[in-house]
């Protein structure tokens, strides 16, 4: 297997993009990567893109052959292949990519995620399609209600609290501030979060991530191509999927991810490190609790302890383990099927220095992405 790097970044920006469409918001991200690893498009040898559900929020299908035609591409006769696994699609189609590079089959790949939702009013229902459909959602279950579960079991079990999970709310918009990308660059307060009303008890509105527009992008390169073309290469040291029950009532434990487990452990394996040694993190957080359970199921934290990281403030921005300095899903926003693109962007810009005024100092990161309630995880690890 070769040695894998990303050479260029590119992103849209995340919201509510009324004035523009699904085709923008990828050239718009696909223009920046391409600038950003100063590179022609005529050298892209393959495109995998993430995309959770346009056949109902854009009644578009045959989304791969769209972007490869918008983009310039189709005259290269490139292959250009659609990824969906949920929320987890962006983090998939970067596994895809990286493979067709580290199996030396190509030389210089991009790796997309786009979502446009915001031309349809049923954009929650659409997402609640990542709950197994006839074991939950017939039965009135929804993707809030079943993280609501979850947290309140959390809160039951090990004393947590929803002033606890309203902190991760807190930092995720107070370092969203600083990400130009952002939806929402603005600091709240703690009692915003508990003033705001219930979407699922003990779940609040500012405990739920939004369902955004936007894409994001990056060029992986084989490691002889990549120094060709920068010299700030990221290499990417592992990037592992891992499967779960899609259930959340076949799975023994409602708060163990064991597919986030899996993948974190044989992803830390294969990039020869140990958790002690990852610097900066983005986590998967549609809700504030996902982000809290990450910690424990990544290993941040024992079982029953993730919200201590809060309290002491360790995962700050200038905590001892900086987790999603973007602002995460809930404050940069969540594209869905970008999502996984764009935390590999975020750490690719912090691995590189160039995150600006949310820079950490780091020389490995890890992204998490994990889709619906953690039936698809992706856990990747890149180094400088």
């Amino acid at each position: 297997m070769r040695k894998v790097a990303i050479i260029g970044v590119g992103m849209s920006r995340f919201g509510e993009l009324w004035d523009k469409s699904f085709r923008d918001i990828v050239i718009e991200a696909g223009i920046e990567a391409i600038e950003d690893a100063n590179l022609e498009g005529k050298e892209i040898e393959a495109m995998y893109i993430g995309n959770m559900s346009g056949g109902r929020f854009l009644s578009q299908e045959h989304i791969s052959a769209l972007i490869a035609d918008y983009s310039g591409l189709a005259s290269l006769n490139i292959p250009a292949i659609r990824v969906e696994a949920g929320d987890a699609s962006g983090g998939v189609a970067l596994k895809e990519a990286y493979i067709s590079v580290a199996s030396g089959i190509h030389d210089i790949v991009v790796a997309a995620g786009v979502e446009k939702v915001t031309d349809v009013g049923s954009a929650m229902e659409i997402m609640d399609s990542s709950i197994d459909q006839e074991w939950e959602a017939f039965h009135g279950a929804t993707l809030a209600s079943l993280y609501a579960m979850m947290a309140r079991l959390h809160i039951h079990n090990y004393g947590s609290s929803e002033e606890d999970l309203a902190m991760i709310s807190v930092k995720n918009h107070k370092n969203a501030v600083n990400n130009p990308k952002a939806q929402f660059r603005r600091e709240i307060g703690i009692e915003t979060v508990l003033n705001s009303p219930y979407v699922a008890e003990p779940l609040k509105v500012f405990d739920s991530a939004p369902i955004s527009d936007g894409s994001a992008v990056v060029i992986l390169a084989s490691e002889r191509v990549a120094r060709k073309h920068t010299d700030t290469p990221v290499y990417i040291n592992s990037v592992v999927q891992s499967s779960d029950y899609l259930a959340v009532q076949n799975r023994e434990d409602i708060l163990e991810m064991k597919a986030v487990k899996t993948a974190t452990r044989k992803a830390l394996k294969l990039a020869k490190c140990e958790l002690k040694d990852i610097d900066v993190f983005e986590m998967h957080d549609s809700f504030t609790i996902t982000e809290l359970l990450l910690y424990e199921n990544v290993g941040l934290a024992e079982k029953g302890r993730g919200h201590e990281l809060v309290r002491d403030g360790r995962v700050e921005i200038d905590g001892e383990k900086p987790v999603n300095p973007s602002g995460g899903l809930k404050a940069c926003g969540h594209a869905v099927g970008a999502t996984g693109i764009r935390q590999i962007g975020e750490i690719v810009l912090q691995l590189r220095g160039d995150a600006g005024k949310r820079q950490v100092d780091a020389e490995k990161g890890m992204a998490v992405n994990i889709g619906g309630t953690g039936a698809t995880a992706v856990v990747s690890i890149l180094g400088r």
